[in-house]
This record gives structure tokens, C-alpha cells and sequence, in this order.
């Protein structure tokens, strides 16, 4: 991603590192998230405007404890420390870092000198998000107090000559009063930015970057109907028109009746060639017996990429493989930054034996909402731009344990009678995502006058802005009342309906 600014964020395994991102990016400014082990000399090449360091769980005293290249703080380049980044600031430039009689976590008063550009437009207080067991005692030379706790009597620093700056606290989570003001004055008053990061600049930027890269080669696109796929195939057919083809695998694992739908769509609004590969059954004998999550997903992944293969052989040579796989995919596999969650199929790059030169993936630093954005800017219809998300192995994550034709019936039926009640309802567009889960639990129940032994269904229901972080929807009793009794009489072999309330995190907001 070659933009004039942009913010780099190292990563010390920060529990909020990703909304450390999309803070940044709400400024309109570029972020970009980097290992703790990146070479001096890779962020040089990346020629950022300003570094944020991240929190995280470690303390700078253990031997193994996440540390940086101390070259950075020669580079001229504007640093903030959060949390732990604050820490290891202070102690790699001489301060002193102590552990805390008593641990400091939730919303504190800070008392803070709204002098320091940091803290421009604020009060002399500001209620903050403290999380942290250790705390900076003494500070680094050249550098001046801006912030205090009861507790923690060096929760902000400063050093206005090198533009070096510390905070104790959160800003990028919600807890924190005009967090995100706390980094826009960092990015803007700070290191400069001027906040050219627009979706119509990254659609142009990136319509050009694939045409010179693609030039007059064939691409195909493993579309799955959804908002990312949909979006790549977009930006990708803008650059290259008919060199491009979609390749739209039934899957047998799509909600119902979805493959006619997605069918509909690319034929009727996309102006690029659309194949569609039925191979439900092919994909439901490979996945026979299994009920391990990641196997599912590596299965999915590489029946996709063989059925593409097939299809690629067909048309001709095709170099390039273009998919939909967006910033939370890669950060949640793992791929460079923090540690692995979940493997995503479409993560990872090519196995050996594929034919194509590269993939593709326009999407791969934006988030979902961001994406969202890309599609509107581009013109896509809003009634696909903002349909439901659905991950890439579709029901196969959604059915818990071994999956059958049976079992992905009954989940069908389920979660289409959930959507309708939800845009019934009118809640619909407050509702980041919903959707229901087959649990490979059976209960007894009753029904008139028998004895029942049959299938729970989970409801999942969540609001987000980024999808890195969510909260469980707040549904009406009404409306789960009418939804459950909905599936209980109009779904053979569920007899009992349960809704999750669980956030992310500690949860994902898939159950496998």
C-alpha cells in the first residue's frame, strides 16, 4: 500500500491493537500493523509519519518480554507508547519501570496538562480506560509529566523535542472519553498528517495498481456472493473487464436459497464472464465424518482452490487468483501480526501444485466496514453491498460436529425463519450480524403429547463497527419468543432454541 502517510503500529500482542488501526484510519489517515520483530530497516521502507506502540499482556522486566529495534527512537519519527508501549518506551530510554502495589483496570479520572498537543480541546480531566499492573515511576530524561491517577502518578508523558509521548491508558476502546480525539491530535498535531486516506482514493489507487499489474492477463475470481468477494470482483473487472471470470462454486453450504440469488445478481449487474460450479456433493463426501473445525475450514479451503484449478484448466491460462480476504482474515491467521485464532481459507498463499502465478487480494488492509465503503464508491447496488456477512466455509462452521445433507437442512430452515423475523422487525440494518447455529446438542423435549429427543439451535446476534470487536444484540423478547417458536413448529428435529450472549472477545462471533 503506497500512501503518502501513514501510521505504523507496532504490535507487542495488544488486545486492541486492530482498533488502534481503525482509530487511526478514522482520521483518514493509513495504518498499518507490524510485528514488534520488523527490522529497522523494513520500517524505514515504509517511510511512516508517525509510530504507535501498542499495549500488551508482558512486562518489560521478563527476559522474553516483546521489545523493539531501539534504532526507532533515532529515526525522527514521532512514537506513542499505549500501555505497555509506554512502558517499554520508558524503559528502553532509561526511565524506570516499577510493578504497581495494586493493579489499576477499568475507567479512571485522569488528570491530564491539556497544554500538550496530545491533549488538545480537553478538560483538565478525562476518564480513560486503565489496565496495567506495572507503571512508570521515574521518567526518561527530556521528558515532563502530562497525566495522573490516584494510583499511577505517571499515566501520560511527553517529549515535545523528539515528539515522543506515552500513555498509560486505552484510547482506542470505547471506555475512553474522546479516545479517539487523543489520536487524531497525534496523528495531526503531531506527526503532521494531513488525512488524505479516502475510499475513492484507495478505489482509484487500486483500479491502477491492478492494471499494471494484471496488464492484459486473465484473472479469475473465487466468488462467493458476499460483500468481500463481491467487492474484489468489482475493483478487479474495473481494471481488467472480461479478463476477469467469476467463479461461483455451490458449495452446497450456502443459506437457503442463496445460490439462486447470488446467481441473479452477478448475471444481471456485473458485466464480467460467470461460471457456476455445482459441487455440493463433492464437497459434502470430503467433508464426511468430520467435525474438527480447522479441518473443515482446510478442507473447504483446498477443495476451493482444486475446483478453481479445474475450472482455470477450461478457460485457458489464467495467472492470476483473485479473492475477497480483508485485514481482520489476516490478523485473526496470524500471518505476521499477534497470535493465531483461526485459520481462514483464504489465507496463507497458494499450495505448490496450483497453476496460478499469484493471488490477487485488493482487500487484504481494509476492514469490513471499509470495504462496505469501497462498494458503494464503486457503485454496487446497497442491498449487496450491505447483505449479511457469511464466512468463506459457510454452514460447514455452522453445523458443530460432522455435517450431512440432513443437518444443513434443518440449519437452512432455521436461519432463514431468524433473517425474516429480524427484518420484520425492523432491525435488520442495527444488527451487524445474525445468524443461527445447528449445536451438536439434543435434548428431550415434549411436543403435544410425545416424547422428544431432538437438535438445539443457537442464535448469534451481534453489533460492531469493525468486526474485531462486538457486542451481543440487545434483540426484544418478543421478537426471540416469536423466532423460537417459529423453528420449534416449522423446523423438523429442533426442539429447543438458545441465544448467545457472549461478546468478542472472549468469543469469536462464529462458533467454530
Amino acid at each position: 500500500m503506497n500512501q503518502e502517510e501513514k501510521i505504523l503500529i507496532i504490535d507487542f500482542y495488544g488486545q486492541y491493537n486492530q482498533l488502534i488501526a481503525r482509530r487511526v484510519r478514522e482520521c483518514n489517515v493509513y495504518s498499518e500493523i507490524v510485528p514488534f520483530s520488523t527490522s529497522i530497516e523494513k520500517i524505514k521502507e515504509k517511510n511512516p509519519k508517525g509510530i504507535i506502540f501498542t499495549g500488551g499482556p508482558a512486562s518489560v522486566f521478563e527476559e522474553n518480554s516483546p521489545k523493539c529495534d531501539p534504532e526507532i527512537f533515532n529515526l525522527g519519527i514521532p512514537v506513542l507508547g499505549i500501555c505497555y508501549g509506554m512502558q517499554l518506551m520508558t524503559h528502553m530510554l532509561g526511565g524506570e519501570v516499577q510493578k504497581a502495589d495494586k493493579r489499576e483496570y477499568g475507567v479512571t479520572s485522569v488528570k491530564i496538562n491539556n497544554n500538550s498537543k496530545l491533549f488538545n480541546g480537553f478538560d483538565n480531566t478525562n476518564d480513560c480506560l486503565m489496565s496495567h499492573t506495572d507503571f512508570v515511576a521515574r521518567l526518561p530524561e527530556g521528558f515532563e509529566n502530562i497525566g495522573s491517577t490516584g494510583h499511577c502518578p505517571n499515566a501520560a508523558m511527553q517529549n515535545t523535542s523528539k515528539n515522543f509521548y506515552g500513555i498509560q491508558f486505552h484510547p482506542e476502546v470505547n471506555h475512553t472519553n474522546k479516545g479517539t480525539e487523543i489520536i487524531r491530535n497525534f496523528v495531526y498535531n503531531v506527526c503532521g498528517c494531513t488525512g488524505n486516506w479516502k475510499m475513492s482514493a484507495f478505489a482509484e489507487e487500486t483500479v491502477k495498481a491492478l492494471k499494471e499489474k494484471i496488464g492484459d492477463k486473465k484473472a479469475l475470481c473465487a466468488l462467493s456472493g458476499g460483500v468481500d468477494s463481491s467487492v474484489a470482483a468489482a475493483l478487479v473487472n474495473k481494471a481488467i473487464g472480461k479478463n476477469l471470470t467469476c467463479i461461483f462454486v455451490d458449495h452446497g453450504l450456502l443459506r437457503k436459497n442463496e445460490a439462486e440469488e447470488v446467481e441473479e445478481i452477478f448475471t444481471k449487474n456485473f458485466d464480467v464472464n460467470f461460471v457456476k460450479v455445482d459441487a455440493k456433493e463433492r464437497f459434502l463426501k470430503k467433508l464426511e465424518g468430520v467435525s474438527d473445525p480447522e479441518r473443515k475450514r482446510k478442507i473447504i479451503g483446498e477443495e476451493f482452490i482444486h475446483v478453481f484449478e479445474e475450472e482455470a484448466k477450461k478457460i485457458g491460462t489464467v495467472d492470476y487468483l483473485v479473492q475477497g480476504t480483508i485485514y481482520p482474515d489476516v490478523i485473526e491467521s496470524g500471518v505476521g501480526v499477534g497470535a493465531k485464532i483461526k485459520s481462514h481459507h483464504n489465507v496463507g498463499g497458494l499450495p505448490e501444485h496450483v497453476d496460478f502465478k499469484e493471488i490477487v487480494e485488493p482487500l487484504r488492509d481494509l476492514f469490513k466496514d471499509e470495504v462496505r465503503k469501497v462498494g458503494i464508491e464503486l457503485g454496487l447496488p446497497e442491498f449487496l453491498v450491505y447483505r449479511q456477512p457469511f464466512p468463506g466455509p459457510g454452514l460447514a462452521i455452522r453445523v458443530i460436529g460432522d455435517i450431512t445433507d440432513d443437518k444443513l437442512t434443518i440449519l437452512k430452515d432455521a436461519d432463514a425463519i431468524f433473517r425474516e423475523e429480524v427484518a420484520n422487525a425492523g432491525l435488520h440494518k442495527d444488527i451487524n450480524q445474525y445468524f443461527a447455529v445447528l449445536t451438536n446438542i439434543r435434548s428431550v423435549g415434549v411436543m403435544g403429547d410425545e416424547r422428544t429427543y431432538d437438535y438445539t439451535i443457537a442464535l448469534r446476534a451481534v453489533t460492531t463497527s469493525d468486526f474485531m470487536t462486538a457486542g451481543w444484540s440487545k434483540i426484544p423478547f418478543e421478537v426471540l419468543e416469536k423466532v423460537s417458536s417459529r423453528i420449534v413448529n416449522e423446523v423438523k428435529h429442533v426442539n429447543r432454541v438458545v441465544y448467545d450472549i457472549t461478546g468478542k472477545p472472549p468469543a469469536t462471533i462464529e462458533w467454530e
